[in-house]
């Protein structure tokens, strides 16, 4: 029987924001690696690191510094020494990372898709709805699929936005249903088909970092890593890359394994949901370069007014 590796040192500190759904993914990265390198209880100490992304409520990520607000503080306290690893949900990971900081580690990606709660359906929605959300991309799709409809800005954990929901400031809101399933509310909401409304780039999957030279952290994160999601996350972040996106921007991917390639579907769409360009292409395992072509080949399409939001 093989003996169970050890921590370089114990316990091993895990940085986290401290939402309940951050905490929810971290003591699933800790599980996973307990079970794996067979560690008792002692071996992993979350630090709950608060960030500026859930310090600020009252504006657009795009207004106050964009997804680094989610990963600067973690960033610091990696490089500081304060903690040894860090965890993600990896659609708030800017797509450009520190040299220093590696993306060590992806867990098995959970449902892809968005629910839509409070109404059955976009149809459902009563005329001129008022639909909340802080994603230019769920914002952009909801106009693409209601006109008429005023989207306005919803911020927080998910139960700060569905308190919102609840004392009627709108109709309607979207969710991310892995979210919402790790925080056992798997029953709220609808679920919206990807081909209603295509997800975000990583949506669903939860990332681990560390130092790029910490070897041996490195080496004990690969062991709990799917390679599967790995590599499909990569695709829909080198979409990103090739885009140039923000968060200013309304940018949707998916990437799914067939037949040993990854189907990569993407695409943009105007704030107003009036444009929508699109793609769908089959790429080898790891090939960043054709991913970062087709997000190219996306903006090639786009009108200037389009165009210009990855420019800005």
């Amino acid at each position: 029987m093989q003996k169970p590796s050890r921590p370089p040192h114990t316990p091993l500190r895990l940085g986290t924001r401290g939402s309940p759904l951050a905490l929810a993914q971290a003591h699933m990265t800790m599980a996973a690696l307990r079970a794996h390198h067979g560690w008792d209880e002692g071996a992993i100490e979350i630090v709950v690191v608060q960030t500026s992304g859930d310090r600020i409520q009252d504006r657009a990520l795009a207004e106050i510094g964009g997804k680094a607000l989610w990963t600067k503080e973690l960033d610091r306290a990696l490089t500081s020494g304060e903690i040894d690893f860090a965890v993600h949900s990896m659609k708030d990971v800017e797509t450009i990372r520190p040299a220093e900081i590696r993306i060590a580690a992806m867990l098995p990606r959970a449902d892809v898709r968005d629910r839509l709660v409070g109404a059955e359906s976009f149809a459902a929605l009563p005329e001129r709805p008022v639909v909340g959300t802080s994603s230019p991309r769920r914002a952009a799709q909801v106009k693409r699929l209601r006109p008429d409809a005023e989207v306005i800005l919803f911020r927080g954990n998910v139960a700060t936005r569905l308190a919102k929901l609840e004392r009627g400031e709108a109709h309607a809101t979207l969710l991310a249903a892995a979210g919402l399933d790790r925080l056992d509310q798997g029953d709220v909401g609808v679920t919206i088909p990807v081909e209603v409304m295509l997800p975000a780039p990583s949506q669903g999957a939860v990332g681990v970092e560390t130092l790029s030279t910490n070897e041996a952290m490195l080496e004990l994160l690969a062991a709990i890593s799917d390679a599967d999601t790995f590599d499909c996350v990569m695709a829909e972040r080198a979409v990103l890359a090739g885009l140039g996106g923000t968060c200013h921007s309304p940018i949707a991917a998916l990437a799914r394994l067939e037949d040993g390639q990854i189907h990569l579907r993407t695409e943009i769409i105007s704030p107003d949901g009036r444009e929508t360009v699109s793609d769908s292409l089959r790429i080898s395992r790891g090939d960043a370069a054709a991913a970062g072509d087709m997000g190219r080949g996306l903006l090639d399409r786009a009108s200037p007014a389009l165009r210009a939001l990855f420019e800005a």
